[in-house]
């Protein structure tokens, strides 16, 4: 049972999809930051100096300064700022990944394009390549078919 598991764990596929989730969570944590720590602070400033981590509504009625604080006092909220930062770093996410897929798209149809047609042909008499459009091997001077 257990060199089937290792056999099972030590596939291509299924090492490849760990390293993808351990980079993916990697990843996250970076748009979570670019997010939070880059991109929200100035659009807050532009928007009067709102941070967004602590917009949220109040469902208990009574007044917190803080989302912070709300959670602290147990009150239950709608956290509208925080969902909007998680929005934002999906939309960055799902941009960057369809960045990636779009180029490596390109890349794969760049492969598959076809050989270009040939522009030679060999002597079927002395077999020396002559050009395609050739009525006379200019080596054999054999007349050719057209």
């Amino acid at each position: 049972m257990f060199k089937e598991f290792k056999e099972f764990a030590m596939r291509g596929n299924v090492v490849d999809l760990a390293i993808g989730i351990i980079i993916g969570g990697a990843f996250g944590k970076i748009v979570t930051s670019l997010v939070n720590d880059i991109i929200m602070p100035p659009i807050g400033v532009v928007l009067g100096g709102v941070d967004f981590t602590n917009l949220f509504i109040n469902l208990s009625g009574q007044g917190y300064a803080s989302l912070a604080a709300a959670q602290e006092a147990g009150a239950a909220t709608i956290n509208y700022g925080v969902f909007l930062n998680s929005v934002l770093d999906f939309l960055i996410i799902a941009f960057v990944i369809f960045k990636i897929v779009q180029l490596m798209n390109r890349l794969k149809r760049e492969e598959a394009k076809p050989p270009a047609a040939p522009t030679t042909k060999p002597c079927p008499y002395c077999i020396t390549d002559i050009p395609i459009k050739a009525t006379r091997c200019p080596q054999c001077t054999s007349q050719l078919e057209a």
